[in-house]
């Protein structure tokens, strides 16, 4: 049987960098094939050659045994190809069905697209509006929107870059079982993914990258997600370091009553919210996205004031109606969960984008003037202490890899040791070895006495990662519980909405008694 994607030799150059260096492996007919590396590796640049986005500069794709040049991404969707990037390609002006209708190669009447839209929602798990306008989606609700769209074309080889990170374990569980049919079926997936754990679950093969070259093609399943994480970075894998014994202070961050209506049509209202994080406390609140967390950030940020000052006090001053810039001149800094053009403007330098959130924390503004020295000498700190792959503190933002600059707005944030961290989907998109600095340069913030609050759809990671957990569910918060001795599966099920419309102060029941 020949192989129905087989890469031979394939280089691709840039100026300064050797993104991927004589690289040649194969999948086979029905294989689910991981595709494994740090940022930066060259897993984007490898998938863009075989989806028609880019060409090679040396070395040879051949598709059924047979060599092709794939010119174009319609090309490539004529072969049987379909992808799903991590970074999407949707209008924000336009509805969901419009966006999937304009990623359709053939034209297809508004009504049969909208019902096939709702067969695949249907088989998958996945909930979308289909008149929604995609500017009041969530990050993770635009992926879905990928994931549709991809699904459509029915592909022979289905290209999936981080496809679960807007999932409960059990939608995980449904996914795999739909890839797994899929493949069964013959349908070849190459699977991007820095969820080890589900690399192991899923998959029949993992080739690894490491600064543009294969280093190594294995059977996850005979791999431990440590074992493949040292692979990925060519060393070891720390673990994190959490002071034994630490003592939390008094409650730095309270939320009290917090309601606010939801944004534009569609945006999700926050309902009675009311927690409140101490000195030194990891606070994770777990969700599915589209369930307010865009909200709740905006509105601990101030980028979304309420009008009810007492609904967020910041060490007791009254804050729920003040700006953005107040909160940061207090200590409270902010991290969303859409890097680019909301934590970063790609078109600035990285410099520019230092300045935007320190240049009032850390004096790179002097009368009105941006000192650039200042901002420089930040940034390039920075980009050392995060390890973070760009030439300088000049090179602009869109150039870096989606991990390298979640790596670098991670650290703008902590490095201004903040007294209060807000920030959503801390390690969305990026690899274990990076993941693991950025967990431990949170628990070091909390340990310095700093509240953190974690918002993420990553429940390994909030289990990890913090002290105490909650779950939002349609813009109500669950009762929080600790984080040790906490259940996966009933988190899940809150997750998915298991106490529909219960105030806050029952969700403890809920977890107690899930059925």
């Amino acid at each position: 049987m020949s192989q129905r994607l087989e890469l031979t030799g394939i280089t691709k150059r840039f100026p300064g960098v050797l993104a991927n260096d004589n690289i040649s492996f194969s999948v086979r007919p029905g294989e689910i094939h991981a595709l494994l590396g740090e940022n930066g590796a060259g897993k984007s640049t490898l998938v863009k050659m075989i989806y028609g986005i880019m060409q090679p500069d040396a070395g040879e794709i051949a598709w059924d045994g047979v060599p092709v040049t794939v010119t174009s991404p319609k090309a490539a969707r004529k072969m049987g190809i379909g992808m799903v990037f991590q970074h999407f390609s949707l209008f924000e002006a336009m509805t969901v069905l419009e966006n999937i209708a304009l990623g359709m190669d053939a034209k297809i009447p508004a009504r049969e697209l909208e019902a096939r839209i709702g067969a695949v929602m249907a088989q998958y798990g996945l909930k979308l509006e289909p008149h929604r306008q995609v500017s009041t989606l969530s990050v993770g609700e635009r992926q879905r929107i990928e994931i549709v769209r991809a699904l459509l074309l029915d592909p022979k080889l289905l290209i999936m870059d981080e496809p679960t990170s807007v999932l409960t374990p059990q939608e995980v569980g449904q996914l795999f079982e739909t890839l797994r049919k899929l493949a069964a079926g013959g349908c070849s997936i190459l699977y991007i993914s820095h969820k080890l754990h589900e690399i192991k679950a899923l998959c029949d093969t993992a080739t690894i990258l490491r600064g543009g070259k294969l280093v190594d093609t294995c059977d996850p399943r005979e791999e431990t997600s440590r074992s493949m994480a040292e692979k990925m970075i060519g060393g070891g894998l720390k673990d994190i370091q959490k002071p034994v014994g630490r003592a939390m202070g008094d409650a730095k961050l309270v939320v009290s009553h917090l309601t606010m209506p939801g944004e534009g049509h569609f945006g999700v209202a926050l309902k009675d919210i009311s927690f409140s994080v101490r000195a030194g406390e990891i606070f994770g609140i777990a969700g599915v996205a589209g369930n307010g967390q865009n909200a709740l950030l905006l509105a601990l940020s101030g980028e979304m004031p309420t009008d009810d000052p007492e609904a967020i006090t910041l060490d007791g001053e009254l804050l729920g109606n003040l700006s953005a810039n107040y909160r940061r001149l207090k200590g409270m800094a902010s991290v969303p969960e859409e890097r680019n053009g909301h934590a970063a403007v790609p078109d600035f330098s990285l410099a520019d984008n230092a300045v935007l959130t320190g240049r009032d924390r850390l004096n790179m503004v002097t009368s009105g003037l941006i000192q650039p020295a200042v901002a420089k000498s930040y940034t390039s700190d920075v980009i050392k202490e995060f390890a973070v792959k760009a030439l300088g503190p000049g090179d602009l933002a869109g150039s870096l890899s989606g991990g390298n600059l979640q790596k670098f707005i991670m650290g703008r944030e902590i490095m201004q040791k903040p007294s209060v961290l807000v920030v959503s989907q801390p390690t969305w998109g990026v690899d274990a070895g990076a993941a693991a600095a950025i967990h431990q340069a949170i628990v070091d913030l909390a340990s310095s006495g700093s509240a953190i609050v974690v918002i993420s759809q990553d429940l390994d990671e909030l289990l990890s990662l913090c002290d105490t957990l909650a779950v939002i569910n349609e813009g109500r918060l669950s009762a929080p519980q600790p984080v040790a001795g906490a259940d996966i599966e009933e988190i899940g099920l809150l997750m998915g909405g298991i106490h529909g419309d219960m105030p806050a102060d029952t969700g403890e029941a809920a977890l107690a008694n899930p059925a």
